[in-house]
């Protein structure tokens, strides 16, 4: 049996918006098809955990909308729902987290950590959801050390940042987009920034196919199994998919199923706790966003259902 934490809050009101919000409440619906998979609620994450890894000015902003430009750094309409709303998502990602300690695998229905910084949000990503659950296991004593392996189409800058200052964390961001300053690259040559101690990346190149995604994988998810961590905080990216409006990757559902076979093969083989999340996914049909995440869920029941 699987957790997988869901809470209907996560979604807060939008309006029209290129991130389909309402992708959350179809992903927990099409896991009725997965009898072997549960839906819990979590609790909030609290102010406390929020301030391991946010400034006191930025969740003042998030609260009150004010002032207004910080409040919206992360691309969102600021609406006095928006910080309960993360503030269940960061939740969402911290019950999976420790969810995933006592069971082995967990995940949450929930996107929108990566990009977000200690004093700002960027990129739909308000809370560093990852770097705040991870902190709080830290402080709780429940690991020593964790890992983030990010699969999102988008280089996880947020998370870098965060992760230089964090000794117990190592970041690992496989991408086909470079993101900085709000606001991203399509081609991966353009830009280029500098790997640190505990953040590392691979770009992949634009027409990327199964076997390139595969084998810079295998390249690249040796330095986790370096680490020996305690956990792993797995970032599903949907938006990766060839039809994603940002992606110059060619990779169809299959493909991703692939990866995300590689990935819970990795964590298994190495005995190491691993629990994901949403990330992305902005093609015009939502039903082909939601299918990559569900596909997630597929790939979860071949690899721990053997």
């Amino acid at each position: 049996m699987l957790t997988a934490f869901y809470h209907p809050g996560y979604a807060a009101p939008l309006g029209p918006h290129v991130m389909p919000i309402r992708k959350f409440a179809l992903v927990a619906e099409g896991l009725r098809e997965f009898p072997e998979v549960r839906l819990a609620a979590p609790a909030p994450v609290t102010e406390a955990d929020l301030r391991r890894v946010h400034t006191a000015e930025y969740l003042a902003a998030i609260r009150t909308g004010e002032p207004r430009a910080l409040a919206e750094s992360q691309k969102f309409p600021w609406s006095p729902e928006l910080y309960p709303s993360v503030c269940l998502t960061g939740g969402g990602c911290l019950a999976a987290a420790r969810q995933a300690l006592r069971d082995g695998v967990s995940a949450a229905v929930v996107s929108g950590f990566h990009h977000a910084c200690a004093d700002h949000g960027e990129g739909f990503c308000t809370f560093n959801g990852l770097i705040v659950a991870l902190d709080a296991l830290v402080a709780a004593g429940e690991i020593r050390t964790a890992a983030v392996l990010d699969m999102d189409l988008h280089y996880g800058n947020g998370t870098a940042q965060l992760a230089a200052a964090r000794p117990h964390v190592f970041a690992l961001s496989l991408y086909g987009n470079d993101y900085w300053n709000n606001e991203c690259f399509r081609d991966v040559t353009a830009r280029h920034h500098e790997d640190g101690a505990n953040h590392r990346s691979c770009a992949l190149p634009a027409g990327c196919d199964r076997a390139t995604l595969l084998r810079s994988m295998d390249d690249a998810l040796p330095l986790i199994a370096a680490r020996r961590p305690d956990l792993l905080l797995y970032q599903a990216g949907a938006d990766p998919y060839f039809e994603d409006p940002y992606s110059p990757l060619a990779l169809d559902h299959d493909d991703l199923l692939a990866r995300d076979r590689r990935v819970f093969e990795f964590a298994k083989a190495h005995a190491i706790p691993v629990a994901w999340v949403l990330a992305g996914g902005y093609t015009n049909d939502v039903s082909k966003v939601v299918r990559v995440h569900l596909i997630t869920f597929l790939s979860w029941r071949e690899i721990y259902g053997e």
